[in-house]
């Protein structure tokens, strides 16, 4: 990666790792700050004017680490910056780079407004040539609108003033790394890197800025040997060249868990000249997703999915990672706990925390944090998600596309709506979603929504919810799979939500979710509030680790199961229901939850599934 001379700022990291250039500047650090809790900033001149406070980029202000730890409502923050950019930049232009900004963000420099984005989870780039160039003053102020109400894609954040059940403290604007790039006027965009493990090759597009007559594309696979082989192609065609990686068999090392390899990757632009005109270091790794029955196989093998539920949430940074280590600390805590991969859940986590899981061999289902737009109805007829979902998933989509660790994906999760006769807003954007992600993505099963509502007949995978605590009881719930009859949510009243099952690939994609917290459990005593979790809390840690070996070993010993997700890896708040608590720290004996989770009959059995 490369590095700056800042290394004493918040984040410091490269905050887009498979597509990195040598040159760049991170402008996390001290902003200006200033609440606009009308929002009515732009009417009283705080586009011209110098701001009243601080806040540490990029830690939100209702972090701790933002240095504000302000958790009641901002209708709209405004930031300000000025920097100068780099001489050394001559000749190219700047983009300013936001890798996540919630939720509706207009940008100005220098007082000319330079992009607009809405969605809070998804990166966007302002190109200021012509506004601000290389030696140039430029000051940056963002507004970023969070309204209270309406609907929006807001994940797991309140809706309340305060946390309850499930959903956590907001997280409003800057949340993610601010950044600046010099490009040059012709130059490569992020590439769409697809591994062919059949073939033994990767596919490659590489999207330009633009075309000019000579210009070429070159791309230069590597390994710990060297170069593995290279492709080049005309750049003055088509706005994406498509180049072909062959592997030899003697460097062929697919990707999996047991063996996360990674092909080092060189992408340059060449102009007329045969010079480098632009240049970018990138990975890719050798790997294949596929459905044989009711199984999911990467390579060709079936890989039982011992997968997580993880929220993405700190108790200092919020739905910010205080570090690039805190990153890594959660992965490695759920593969030392038994699990090999993740739902990331009701939110677009971070891309360093891909980047982890590609190099670690962590399995991870990307997922869109689509709560959020409840806007009336009746009981069970109410979750309406807004058109703007769909292009919001598509910049998630755009943006995790090559990372090999990602194997699924879930564009919705538990919406709930009775079947009845009339297409419904739901079912429009469901398919939307679905068959955005199908055209984005033809090498990844889709489930069209996680849990409850199972609304498209094609969707890839079928699963279900259920936080049943009796292992005896779950065992007979679970039963019907074998029958071709899986257990389905439904509404209260028996009405399905879900078209009939048709004999996909099927798992419990939440469960368990036991309630165990000795220590808030002596002090809030029946408290939900302040410690919560689903059922009843276990009267010791002996009584938790049988329920949760049973739990897991109805799953474990369905043949018809291709994996499970327990809830979750932390604590979150007052959801006390994690294999870890809040702040990552033991309170349950990991090593048992790793033996219920690897027993050897269990282990046997997948492997010649």
């Amino acid at each position: 990666m490369p590095s700056h001379s800042a290394s004493a700022l918040p984040r410091p990291e490269y905050p887009r790792p498979q597509f990195v250039r040598r040159d760049w500047l991170n402008l996390n650090g001290t902003w200006q700050f200033e609440p606009d809790r009308g929002d009515s900033g732009l009417e009283r001149g705080l586009l011209g004017r110098e701001l009243t406070g601080e806040i540490l980029v990029p830690f939100c202000p209702e972090s701790e680490l933002s240095g504000i730890g302000d958790t009641d409502f901002f209708h709209a923050v405004w930031y300000r910056r000025e920097v100068t950019l780099p001489r050394e930049w001559a000749g190219r232009r700047v983009l300013l780079h936001f890798q996540a900004v919630d939720y509706d963000t207009t940008v100005w420099v220098n007082g000319t407004e330079v992009v607009r984005h809405r969605g809070g989870f998804t990166p966007f780039t302002a190109d200021l040539h012509g506004v601000a160039g290389p030696g140039e003053r430029a000051v940056i102020t963002v507004r970023a609108r969070d309204p209270k109400s309406g609907p929006q894609a807001r994940g797991k954040q309140t809706m309340r003033y305060d946390n309850y059940a499930c959903h956590y403290t907001r997280t409003t604007g800057i949340w993610q790394t601010v950044w600046l790039e010099p490009v040059p006027d012709i130059h490569l965009r992020r590439p769409r890197i697809t591994p062919d493990l059949a073939g033994s090759a990767f596919h490659l597009e590489l999207p330009l800025s633009g075309n000019r007559p000579g210009y070429r594309v070159r791309a230069v696979l590597t390994d710990g040997d060297g170069e593995v082989c290279r492709a080049e192609a005309r750049a003055d065609l088509d706005l994406a060249p498509r180049l072909h990686l062959p592997v030899p068999d003697g460097r062929r090392r697919p990707w999996s868990p047991e063996d996360p390899h990674l092909y080092g990757l060189r992408l340059e632009l060449l102009d007329d000249t045969g010079e480098v005109a632009d240049s970018a270091e990138s990975y890719a790794g050798l790997r294949a997703v596929a459905i044989q029955g009711k199984a999911i196989t990467l390579n060709g093998r079936v890989v039982f999915q011992r997968l997580v539920l993880d929220q993405g949430w700190y108790p200092d940074g919020l739905m910010t990672a205080p570090s690039d280590e805190a990153l890594v600390k959660d992965i490695e805590l759920s593969l030392a706990a038994g699990f090999n991969g993740a739902r990331l859940h009701q939110k677009v986590f971070e891309e360093r925390f891909l980047y982890h899981a590609d190099r670690l061999g962590y399995l991870v289902w990307g997922e869109f944090g689509d709560w959020g737009c409840e806007v009336g109805g009746s009981s069970g007829d109410n979750q309406q998600p807004d058109a703007s979902y769909a292009g919001q998933w598509l910049e998630a989509l755009e943006r995790d596309y090559s990372h090999p660790s990602i194997i699924g994906w879930c564009p919705l999760n538990e919406t709930y709506q009775k079947l009845h006769d009339r297409l419904t807003q739901l079912d429009s954007v469901t398919r939307a979603m679905f068959l955005a992600t199908k055209a984005m993505d033809t090498t990844r099963p889709v489930i069209d929504a996680s849990g409850y509502s199972h609304r498209v007949a094609e969707t890839d995978v079928y699963d279900s919810h259920h936080y049943e605590q009796d292992p005896e009881k779950f065992r007979a719930l679970m039963a019907g799979l074998e029958r071709g009859e899986p257990f389905t949510n439904a509404h209260e009243s028996g009405a399905p939500y879900s078209l009939p099952y048709r004999g996909q690939p099927y798992f419990v994609s939440e469960f368990g979710g036991i309630w165990w917290d000795p220590q808030a459990a002596d002090a809030a005593g029946t408290d939900r509030s302040t410690s919560w979790g689903y059922g009843d809390r276990p009267r010791d840690e002996e009584e938790f680790h049988a329920r949760f070996a049973g739990l897991t070993g109805v799953l474990l010993d369905d043949p018809r199961m291709f994996g499970y997700c327990y809830t979750q890896l932390t604590d979150v708040f007052q959801e006390q229901n994690g294999i870890y608590r809040f702040d990552r720290t033991t309170k349950l004996d990991v090593e048992r939850v790793r033996a219920a989770q690897l027993r050897p009959a269990a282990i046997e059995r997948q492997a010649g599934a």
